[in-house]
């Protein structure tokens, strides 16, 4: 069955260029020109991916995926490339993040891989990250590993889940900090890394799928277990 992604952006350009060449990716696609007219179309469509501009007249994409708490996977493209930018983006729940201008290369690259992620059997939900037998609950803040509740600190939780979220996208230790910690707290690499290193001891056999990337930071990538 083909994957339904809904394009929204105010530039008609950019519109007909995405749409144009997502159909001949074999995609079911439709546009939108605003956050409004791309809620309207929801109502009475399921998608499996929004592309969704930032800056828009009216509501703005971010106020969008507010209102959709995670119900949809989004890949926001805008001309914004700002650090804070993409910084709030993620916070929303993204799945990825592209910068005008772009390439319909790296597009295409970025929706194969957000919907590899998020169509797998063990697709997550707003309350919910999984792993095999790992298991996070993010309304209750628990962890479970192979049946077993392991206690996290508050930041080790933060870390795990935005790792977890976004599995395969390798954070730098930079944007953890931004993320996770409060903007006035004086917060070093080397305190990301022990936190890091805490959670992979009490995860288990599931340590090695934290990944760490040389030069760059961190990722939750996908091993399988022996």
């Amino acid at each position: 069955m083909k994957k339904s992604i809904l394009v929204v952006d105010d530039e008609q350009d950019i519109v007909e260029i995405l749409e144009f060449n997502l159909k001949t990716k074999g995609f079911q696609v439709q546009v939108a020109y605003s956050a409004e007219e791309a809620l309207m179309k929801m109502r009475n469509n399921t998608f499996d991916l929004l592309l969704l501009d930032v800056m828009m007249p009216g509501m703005s994409g971010f106020d969008l995926a507010k209102r959709l708490k995670g119900s949809v996977p989004i890949i926001f493209i805008t001309a914004k490339d700002a650090e804070d930018d993409m910084l709030a983006g993620f916070g929303l729940g993204a799945d990825d993040y592209i910068a005008k201008p772009f390439s319909l290369r790296e597009v295409q690259a970025r929706v194969n891989a957000v919907l590899h992620r998020t169509m797998e059997p063990e697709k997550n939900s707003k309350d919910y990250l999984r792993y095999h037998g790992m298991e996070m609950d993010l309304v209750a803040k628990t962890l479970v590993v192979d049946g077993t509740q392991v206690p996290l600190t508050k930041t080790e939780f933060a870390l795990l889940s935005l790792l977890l979220r976004h599995v395969g996208k390798v954070f730098t230790r930079q944007q953890l900090i931004n993320i996770i910690w409060p903007p006035d707290v004086i917060v070093t690499d080397r305190t990301v890394d022990v936190n890091i290193n805490r959670i992979r001891k009490k995860v288990g056999v599931y340590s090695a799928n934290i990944i760490t990337r040389q030069g760059f930071g961190y990722s939750f990538d996908r091993i399988e277990k022996e």
